[in-house]
């Protein structure tokens, strides 16, 4: 069974097991998070959360994403600014649909 979420104005495809990583929540490491907004069910539409469902997921850690360079500069005028940052993540397990 494999069900089409949506976390965070972001889409996941996910079955049971499945472990990924999506971004940061306030819940603590080992606490059971449920997922309502789901988009699809097995080939099945359905417009927001059909009535009664959810998806549990269980919290394994609070981890940094890979470092985004953020790069400016002007040509010709002497500017050049080199930033960067690392995206707060969450990994979790689906475990149950």
């Amino acid at each position: 069974m494999q069900a089409l979420i949506k976390i965070s104005d972001k889409q996941y495809l996910v079955k049971e097991g499945d472990k990924l990583f999506i971004p940061r929540q306030k819940a603590a490491v080992g606490e059971t998070v449920a997922i309502d907004s789901i988009a699809k069910i097995d080939g099945e539409n359905t417009v927001l959360t059909p009535a009664g469902s959810s998806i549990q997921a269980k919290v394994l850690d609070h981890v940094k994403d890979d470092k985004v360079v953020v790069f400016k500069k002007k040509r010709r005028k002497r500017y050049q600014s080199r930033n960067g940052h690392r995206q707060q993540m969450t990994q979790i397990e689906v475990v149950s649909l």
